[in-house]
C-alpha cells in the first residue's frame, strides 16, 4: 500500500499548482490513501486501491509519473474530463485487473500503446475526445471481454483492424470523428451483441458489407460523413431492432431497398447527400414507428407513396433537392403529429395536399421551387404553430388577404415568385416573432400597411415586383432592426420619408422602379452600415446629396433614370469600398471631380445619357470601360475606343489647377508634418520587440500591441515611412478591409506589402479593432496558406502591419484580368482551392480557440510567384469561445457573408464554409457563381439539386478562357464544385466542416494518381 501511496504522490506533484490544491488531502504524512479518504480514490474490503476516479477536477498535468506498476490491484481509472495533457504510458499494460479505463476529454496526444492489449479483464474503454494519433493497434482485439470501446474524436488513421470480429461482447463500438480510411471489414458482422455502431466522420470507403444484416441487436448505426459507395445492402432488413440509421454524406447509389420495410424498430432514418435514385419505396409505409426520414439531395424519382400517411407518428419529412414528381398524396392529411415538411426543389404539381395542417402543429414548411398550383390549404390560415414557410417559386395562387392568418411564432415566410394577389393584411405586424418577410414578384396591390411596424424583430423585407401604390408609412422608421429593404418595381410615389434615415442597421435599400419624386432626404447619408443603395428609375430631382459620401461601407450605388441634375459630387470618390456605380440617364454637367482617382475599388461604371465632359479618372474602372457606358453626353475625352483623346494641354485641367496649388503647399505642409512625426515618433511609437516564436508572445495590459521586428520599432517606423514616401498613391498596390496596401523596399532590400488602417475619426474604434484582431489572429497562427505577418507598428499619425508581398496579387484582380486568367490554368486553379481549404481546416479545427475568418472572398486570398494561395485581411477575425455562442455584428463581403448572418448574427465556422463555397465556385467559374447560376438561386437557396453539377459542366458554364479539363483534373474539378455546392447550403448544419472538406479533396486528388 505504501508503494501505491508515493506513486499517487509523485503523480501529483507532477502536476500544476492548482491540481495539487485539488488533491491537499494525498499527503505523505498519511500512510494509506485508503484509510485517510484521499479524494478520489475507493478502495475495496481488501484495502488496495481499488478505484481511482479524477472526474471533472479540472486537473491540468501529465501521466507519465505515475508508477502504474504499483497498482496491480486497480480495478478502474477514471480521470476523463480535465486538462492532463501527454501520452497514454506504456506501463497502462501491467496493470492486470484493470476493468474499466477511462481518458476521456483529456488533451492526451501520441499512439495508443500496444500494451493495453495486456489487460485482459478489460470490459470498458473509452480514449475518446483526445489528440492521439496513429492507428488502431490490433492488440485491442484480444481484449475479449471488452463490452464498450471509446476512441472517437481524435485524429486516429489506418484501417478498422480485421479481427475486430473476435470481441463477441462488444455492445458498444465507437470509432467516429477520425482519419480512419480503408474499407469496413465483413467480419464486423461477428458482433452479433453490437448494439451501437458509430463510424461516422472518417475517410472510409468501399461497400457497405452485407454482413452488416448479421448484427442483429443493434440499435443505431452511424456511418455517415464518409466515402462509401456501391448499394445499401438488402441484407439490412434483417435488423429488426435498428433504430436509428445515417448513412448520409457517402457516395452511396442504387435504389433504396424495399427491405428497409422490415426494420419495425426504425425510429430515424437519415439517407440524405448520396446519389440513391429510384424512387421510395412502397414498403417504407411499414414503418410504423419511425418519427424521422430525411432523403434530400439524392436522385430520387417519380411519385411519393401514398403509404407514408401509415407513418402516424412521423415528425419530419424531408425529400428537397430529388427529382420527385407527380402531386404530393393526400394520405399526409394523417400525420397528426408532423412537425416538420421539406419537399423543395422537386418537381411536384397540383395542388398542396388539402389537409397539411390538419393536426395544428405543423411548424415548418418548404414546398418551394416546385410546380404546385392553386390555392394553398385552407387550414394554413388557423396554423398558428408555423415557424418558418418557404413556398416561393411555384405557381400558387389566392387571396393573400384572406387565406393567411396570424401566426405569432413565425419568423421566416417566403411567398415570393407565384400568383397571389390581393392587398397585405396588417395581421403580418402581428407576427411578433418574424425576422423575413419575402413576398415579391406576385399580384400584390394596395398600399404597404403602416401595421406592418409592429413587427420589431424584422431583418428582411421584399415586397419588390408588384402592384404596390400609395407611400412609403413613416411607421417603417420602427423597424430599428431592419437589414434589407426592397420594394423596387411596383408603383409607390411620394418622397422618400425621413424616418427611414433612423433605419442604423440598413445594409441594402431598393427603391427602384416606382414613381418617388422629389429631392432624396440628405439624412440618408446617415445610414452607417449600407452597403447597397439602388433608387434608380424614379423622378427624384436636384443634386445628388453630398451627404452620400458618408457611406464609408456602400458596394453599389445606382442612381440611374432620374432627374438629377449639377455636378457630380466630389464626395463620391470617398467611397473606398464602391464596386459598382450607376449614374447613366440623368442631367449631370461638369467634370468627373479628381477625388474618383481614388476609387480603387470600382469595377464597374455607367455615366452614359448626361452632360458630362473633360477627362475620365486614371483608375481601371474608367480606363477598361466600354464607350456604351460613356455616350451621349457633352465632352468626355481619354483613352477609350470611340472617344476623343484629351489636348494634351488639357489633359487634366481640374486637375492642372489643383497642381499649381499643390506645388506651393505641398514642400511646406511636407516639411511640418516631418517635424510632427518625428515628434510623435518619439513619444508615441510602441512597437515592442519580441521573438517570431508564438509562446515569446509580449502582451501589453494597456494595449494588447506587439512587435514581431527584430530590429528597433522606430527605425521601422522610419523605414517605412521612407519606402513607401509617407505613404504616396504610386506604391499603393490595393484596398484591404481597413486600410491601403503598399509596397516597400526596406533598406535590407526586402520587399513587403504595408498595411495603413484608415484613419477617419469616425471610424477610429472600429478601426482600432480591426487592427487589434488582425494581429491577435496572425500572432497565434504559422501556416503556409497563410499570410506572414512580419510586424506592426500603432502611432497616433500612422497604424499599420506589415507582411510577406504577395507578388501575383488578389484572385479577384487576377480573374478579371483575361490574360492573367489564362495563365490561372486548373492545375493553379485547383490548387488554390486546396491552399484555401487547408488554411480554413487549420484556423477552425487545430487552433485553440478556434479562429473564424468572416471575410473570406477572392479579395482576401493573395497568390505569391509561385501560385501559393495566402488568405490574408484578418481584420474582422473571430477567436471563438468555446463555452458560449458568439454573437457579433455583421461583418463580410455581399455575395461570400453565410445567409444566417442576416438573422442571427452569430458566428460559427460554418460561416467560413458557405464563404468558401462562393470562392471555390468562383475560381471554377472565373467570375462570381450569382453572374453563372442566377436561375437556380445558388447562393439563397437552403438546397440545390444534386444534378447542377452535371448542368454546369454540360452546358459549358466553366471559365471559357482557358480549355476545359482533361482526364487529369475534370474529377478534380468536378469534385470541387459538389464540395462547393455542399458548402452553400442554407443550414450551416448541413454543411461539411473544413476538415471534411479538406479530406474529400485528398480523395479526389489521390483518386488520380
Amino acid at each position: 500500500m505504501q508503494s501505491e501511496a508515493n506513486a499517487l504522490l509523485k503523480w501529483k506533484a507532477s502536476l500544476d499548482n492548482t491540481s495539487q490544491i485539488l488533491l491537499s488531502s494525498w499527503s505523505s504524512n498519511s500512510n494509506s490513501p485508503c484509510t485517510n479518504n484521499w479524494v478520489g480514490i475507493e478502495c475495496d474490503e481488501s484495502k488496495s486501491v481499488s478505484y481511482i476516479n479524477l472526474i471533472n477536477m479540472g486537473l491540468r498535468g501529465t501521466l507519465q509519473s505515475l508508477n502504474f506498476s504499483s497498482f496491480s490491484n486497480v480495478l478502474s481509472i477514471d480521470i476523463s474530463n480535465n486538462s492532463l495533457y501527454g501520452t497514454i504510458p506504456t506501463q497502462i499494460g501491467l496493470l492486470s485487473n484493470l476493468d474499466t479505463l477511462s481518458l476521456s476529454n483529456n488533451n492526451l496526444s501520441g499512439s495508443i500503446p500496444k500494451s493495453i492489449g495486456n489487460l485482459s479483464k478489460l470490459s470498458h474503454l473509452d480514449l475518446s475526445v483526445n489528440n492521439l494519433v496513429g492507428t488502431i493497434p490490433p492488440e485491442i482485439t484480444q481484449l475479449v471481454g471488452l463490452i464498450e470501446v471509446d476512441i472517437s474524436n481524435n485524429t486516429l488513421i489506418g484501417p478498422i483492424p480485421i479481427s475486430i470480429g473476435t470481441l463477441a461482447n462488444l455492445s458498444f463500438l465507437w470509432l467516429g470523428n477520425n482519419k480512419l480510411s480503408g474499407h469496413i471489414p465483413s467480419e464486423i458482422g461477428k458482433l452479433v451483441n453490437l448494439r451501437n455502431l458509430w463510424l461516422e466522420g472518417n475517410n472510409l470507403s468501399g461497400i457497405i458489407p452485407n454482413e452488416l444484416g448479421k448484427m442483429i441487436s443493434v440499435s443505431d448505426i452511424d456511418l455517415s460523413g464518409n466515402f462509401l459507395s456501391g448499394r445499401i445492402p438488402s441484407s439490412i432488413g434483417n435488423l429488426s431492432n435498428l433504430q436509428h440509421l445515417s448513412l448520409h454524406n457517402n457516395t452511396l447509389s442504387g435504389v433504396i431497398p424495399a427491405e428497409v420495410g422490415k426494420l419495425n424498430s426504425l425510429i430515424t432514418i437519415h439517407l440524405q447527400s448520396n446519389n440513391l435514385s429510384g424512387s421510395i419505396p412502397q414498403s417504407i409505409g411499414n414503418l410504423a414507428n419511425l418519427e424521422t426520414i430525411i432523403l434530400w439531395k439524392n436522385n430520387l424519382s417519380g411519385s411519393v407513396p401514398s403509404s407514408i400517411g401509415n407513418l402516424t407518428k412521423l415528425k419530419k419529412i424531408s425529400f428537397c433537392s430529388n427529382e420527385l414528381s407527380g402531386p404530393f398524396p393526400p394520405s399526409i392529411g394523417n400525420l397528426t403529429n408532423l412537425k416538420d415538411l421539406h419537399l423543395a426543389y422537386n418537381h411536384f404539381i397540383g395542388h398542396l395536399p388539402p389537409n397539411l395542417c390538419r393536426s395544428g402543429i405543423l411548424e415548418k414548411l418548404s414546398a418551394n421551387g416546385n410546380h404546385f398550383r392553386g390555392q394553398i390549404p385552407k387550414n394554413i390560415k388557423n396554423c398558428s404553430s408555423l415557424v418558418r414557410v418557404r413556398l416561393e417559386q411555384n405557381h400558387l395562387t389566392g387571396n393573400i388577404t384572406e387565406d393567411f392568418g396570424e401566426y405569432p411564432n413565425l419568423n421566416y415566410m417566403d411567398l415570393s415568385d407565384n400568383n397571389f394577389y390581393g392587398h397585405l393584411s396588417p395581421k403580418w405586424g402581428k407576427c411578433y416573432s418574424l425576422q423575413s418577410l419575402k413576398i415579391s414578384n406576385n399580384n400584390l396591390s394596395g398600399y404597404i400597411p403602416p401595421e406592418l411596424a409592429e413587427a420589431t424583430n424584422l431583418h428582411v423585407l421584399h415586397l419588390f415586383s408588384n402592384h404596390l401604390t400609395g407611400q412609403i408609412p413613416t411607421e417603417l422608421g420602427n423597424l430599428t432592426l431592419l437589414d434589407e429593404l426592397s420594394i423596387s418595381n411596383n408603383h409607390l410615389s411620394g418622397n422618400v420619408p425621413i424616418q427611414i434615415a433612423s433605419l442604423n442597421e440598413l445594409q441594402t435599400l431598393e427603391l427602384a422602379a416606382n414613381d418617388f419624386s422629389g429631392v432624396i432626404i440628405e439624412q440618408l447619408g446617415n445610414l452607417p452600415k449600407l452597403l447597397h443603395l439602388n433608387l434608380s428609375q424614379n423622378r427624384f430631382v436636384g443634386n445628388i446629396p453630398v451627404e452620400f459620401g458618408r457611406f464609408k461601407s456602400l458596394q453599389s450605388l445606382d442612381l440611374s433614370k432620374n432627374l438629377w441634375s449639377g455636378k457630380i459630387p466630389t464626395t463620391l470618390g470617398e467611397l473606398k469600398y464602391l464596386e459598382t456605380l450607376n449614374l447613366s440617364h440623368n442631367n449631370l454637367s461638369g467634370s468627373i471631380p479628381s477625388s474618383f482617382d481614388d476609387m480603387l475599388s470600382l469595377t464597374f461604371v455607367d455615366i452614359s445619357y448626361n452632360q458630362l465632359e473633360g477627362p475620365l479618372p486614371s483608375i481601371p474602372a474608367f480606363q477598361k470601360v466600354s464607350i456604351e457606358a460613356l455616350k451621349n453626353n457633352k465632352g468626355l475625352c481619354g483613352n477609350i475606343s470611340g472617344l476623343n483623346p484629351c489636348p494634351s494641354s488639357h489633359n487634366k485641367p481640374q486637375h492642372h489647377k489643383n497642381n499649381k496649388v499643390l506645388q506651393l503647399v505641398l514642400p511646406i505642409t511636407l516639411a511640418i508634418l516631418i517635424l510632427l512625426l518625428l515628434v510623435f515618433i518619439v513619444s508615441y511609437c510602441f512597437c515592442l520587440s519580441v521573438s517570431t516564436k508564438e509562446n515569446q508572445l509580449v502582451e501589453s495590459q494597456t494595449q494588447n500591441l506587439f512587435s514581431i521586428w527584430s530590429y528597433d520599432g522606430k527605425m521601422v517606423y522610419e523605414n517605412i515611412l521612407e519606402a513607401t514616401e509617407e505613404f504616396d498613391n504610386k506604391y499603393l498596390i490595393g484596398v484591404g478591409g481597413c486600410g491601403y496596401v503598399y509596397r516597400a523596399q526596406l533598406p535590407t532590400g526586402q520587399v513587403v506589402a504595408v498595411k495603413k488602417l484608415h484613419s477617419l475619426q469616425s471610424d477610429e474604434t472600429v478601426n482600432h479593432k480591426a487592427f487589434q484582431r488582425e494581429i491577435e489572429a496572425l500572432t497565434k497562427i504559422r501556416h503556409r496558406n497563410i499570410v506572414k505577418l512580419y510586424g506592426f507598428c500603432s502611432h497616433s499619425q500612422h497604424s499599420f502591419l506589415v507582411y510577406e508581398l504577395m507578388e501575383r496579387g488578389s484572385i479577384d484582380m487576377i480573374l478579371r484580368n483575361d490574360a492573367e486568367a489564362v495563365e490561372f490554368d486548373w492545375n493553379k486553379r485547383v490548387n488554390v482551392v486546396k491552399g484555401v481549404a487547408n488554411a480554413l481546416s487549420y484556423m477552425h479545427h487545430y487552433c485553440s480557440p478556434p479562429i473564424v475568418h468572416r471575410d473570406i472572398s477572392s479579395k482576401n486570398v493573395l497568390l505569391d510567384v509561385d501560385y501559393e494561395a495566402h488568405v490574408s485581411d484578418f481584420g474582422t477575425a473571430t477567436l471563438l469561445n468555446p463555452h458560449s455562442s458568439n454573437w457579433t455584428s455583421f461583418a463580410g463581403t455581399f455575395g461570400y457573408a453565410a445567409p444566417e448572418l442576416a438573422y442571427t448574427m452569430e458566428v460559427t465556422e460554418k460561416c467560413d464554409v458557405y464563404s468558401f463555397g462562393v470562392f471555390a465556385l468562383e475560381i471554377m467559374f472565373g467570375k462570381h457563381p450569382a453572374e453563372v447560376i442566377l436561375s437556380t438561386m445558388l447562393l439563397s437557396s437552403a438546397t440545390l439539386v444534386a444534378s447542377t453539377i452535371e448542368s454546369l459542366l454540360l452546358n459549358k458554364k466553366l471559365d471559357q478562357r482557358i480549355p476545359y479539363p482533361t482526364d487529369q483534373f475534370a474529377k478534380e474539378v468536378t469534385s470541387i464544385l459538389r464540395i462547393g455546392i455542399a458548402c452553400l447550403s442554407e443550414n450551416p448544419r448541413s454543411r461539411p466542416t473544413m476538415e471534411q472538406v479538406v479530406k474529400e479533396l485528398m480523395i479526389s486528388s489521390s483518386s488520380m494518381d
